[in-house]
C-alpha cells in the first residue's frame, strides 16, 4: 500500500483548466495538491492518490486555471503622457509626436527626474490592478533611462515591486528603446554606450532576466540590435524583441536567428517572419491594447502565425504612451475581438505560451505536478467568461506559491 500524499494544501470540488496538451487541458471533477509551493498533483479527484491536506479547501465547483502571466510591460514609469492622446485625436502620429521629442523621450525626462522610491511608489498601483485580477507574474522593462545610472535605477524599482508585493517579477533590460537627446542623432555611438557599458554592468548586478530592443525606423536597425543581441548573449542573457510594430524592418526574424525568446507587437510581420518564428520556436507576443490605443487599422498576420505553428502570446503592454492598460482581462478580450483569436488561443497565451515568452515554461504557466502553484480560481461557469465579458473581475481567489 503506497503512503499518502503529503501536502500543505488542498482544493478539491474543483474543474481546471490546466492549460496542458492541445486545449484547455480541462478537468470537469479536479483536485490539485500543493507542498513548499508546488503542484504535488493535478487531476482528476478520482485519480488522485491518498492526499492527506494541512488544509483543504472546497473550490464549490469553481474553474482553476494557472495564475495569468503578463509578459510584457512597462509598468515602472514616472509621469502620463495623456496629452499625446490628445494630439493624436487631434490627427497626429505617434511617429511624429516621437521625432517632436514626445513618446518615449517625453517619459525619459520625467523618469530621469524621478527617485527609485518614486518609481517604485508610481508603479505599486499599477502592478495591484494586475494582481486583483489574477495574475501572478509580470514581466516589468526598464528603458525610460536611456542612461547606465537611471536604467540600473528602474530595473532596481522592478526587482523591488517583486519584494513588496506576492508576485514573480522578470525584469528585462531595454536600453535599446530609444535614441536619447545627448547623444545628437548618434545612433551607433548610443548602441556603443549599450553594449559596452550598461549590458556589462546590467549583467553584472543581476538585475535583468533578458535583454530586449526596438527594432524600428523610429528606433533602431537591424544592424544596431544585432549587436546588442550578440552582447547579451555574451553575458547569458536571453533576447526579446520589439518588432514590425510600425513597419516591417525584418526584425522578427532577425530575432529568430538570434533565438529569441519573442518577437512583440508584429502588426507588420511578413511571410519570412512568420516561417523564421516557426523554426526557432520564437513567441508571438501580441499587444492588442497599443493596437487599440493607436486605432492601428494592420492587425498581425494572426491566421499565419496560427497555421505555421507559431505560439502565440497576449500581453498588456502597459504604458503611458501607447497602451496605459492595467487589465489583462481586457487585453484578453481585445485579442478575441480585434486580432479573433480563439478562447483556448487567448487563454494559452496569458499563461503557458506567456511563460514560454519569458523562458519561465518549466517553472509556472501550466497546472501539472513540480510546476509552482501560482492558481487563479474564478466564479465562471465556462473559461470563456474570462475573454467574452467587458468590465467583469471574476477572480474568487489568487493563490501564489501555494498560499
Amino acid at each position: 500500500m503506497h503512503s499518502p500524499l503529503r501536502c500543505a494544501t488542498r482544493w478539491t470540488n474543483a474543474r481546471l483548466a490546466t492549460m496542458a496538451g492541445d486545449d484547455l487541458g480541462v478537468v470537469e471533477a479536479g483536485t490539485i495538491a500543493a507542498l513548499d509551493g508546488r503542484i504535488a498533483y493535478a487531476g482528476p479527484s478520482a485519480d488522485a492518490p491518498p492526499i492527506e491536506a494541512d488544509e483543504t479547501i472546497d473550490c464549490g465547483g469553481r474553474w482553476i486555471t494557472p495564475g495569468l502571466i503578463d509578459c510584457h510591460t512597462h509598468l515602472v514609469h514616472a509621469g502620463n503622457r495623456a496629452h499625446e492622446c490628445a494630439l493624436r485625436l487631434e490627427g497626429a502620429s505617434y511617429e511624429a509626436i516621437a521625432r517632436a521629442g514626445g513618446g518615449i523621450v517625453s517619459t525619459m525626462k520625467a523618469t530621469r527626474a524621478a527617485s527609485e522610491d518614486a518609481l517604485v511608489a508610481s508603479a505599486l498601483p499599477r502592478v495591484d490592478a494586475l494582481i486583483a485580477q489574477g495574475v501572478t507574474t509580470v514581466e516589468i522593462k526598464s528603458g525610460y533611462g536611456l542612461a547606465l545610472d537611471d536604467e540600473i535605477k528602474m530595473l532596481r524599482a522592478a526587482r523591488r515591486i517583486g519584494a513588496e508585493r506576492p508576485i514573480r517579477v522578470s525584469a528585462t533590460f531595454l536600453g535599446a528603446h530609444a535614441l536619447p537627446p545627448e547623444f545628437g542623432g548618434d545612433r551607433d555611438g548610443y548602441i556603443d554606450a549599450v553594449v559596452d557599458r550598461m549590458i556589462p554592468a546590467v549583467a553584472e548586478l543581476g538585475l535583468a532576466d533578458a535583454v530586449d530592443g526596438f527594432c524600428e525606423t523610429i528606433g533602431f536597425t537591424p544592424a544596431q540590435i544585432a549587436r546588442v543581441f550578440d552582447a547579451a548573449k555574451a553575458h547569458g542573457l536571453p533576447i526579446k524583441l520589439h518588432a514590425e510594430q510600425i513597419t516591417d524592418q525584418g526584425g522578427a526574424a532577425l530575432a529568430a536567428a538570434h533565438g529569441a525568446l519573442s518577437a512583440d507587437h508584429l502588426e507588420h510581420l511578413d511571410a519570412h517572419g512568420v516561417a523564421a518564428m516557426a523554426r526557432s520556436g520564437t513567441v508571438a507576443t501580441l499587444l492588442p491594447g497599443a493596437f487599440y490605443f493607436l486605432r492601428d487599422t494592420r492587425r498581425p498576420p494572426v491566421a499565419a502565425l496560427r497555421a505555421a505553428g507559431v505560439p502565440i502570446a497576449l500581453a498588456t503592454d502597459c504604458n503611458p504612451g501607447t497602451s496605459p492598460l492595467t487589465s489583462l482581462l481586457l487585453a484578453m478580450n481585445m485579442g478575441a475581438i480585434l486580432f479573433e483569436l480563439t478562447v483556448a488561443e487567448v487563454l494559452r497565451g496569458v499563461t503557458r505560451n506567456a511563460a514560454r515568452a519569458l523562458g519561465l515554461h518549466n517553472a509556472i504557466g501550466t497546472l501539472e505536478p513540480g510546476k509552482r502553484c501560482d492558481l487563479a480560481i474564478w466564479d465562471i461557469e465556462t473559461p470563456a467568461e474570462l475573454v467574452c465579458q467587458i468590465g467583469v473581475n471574476p477572480l474568487h481567489a489568487r493563490v501564489w506559491g501555494g498560499r
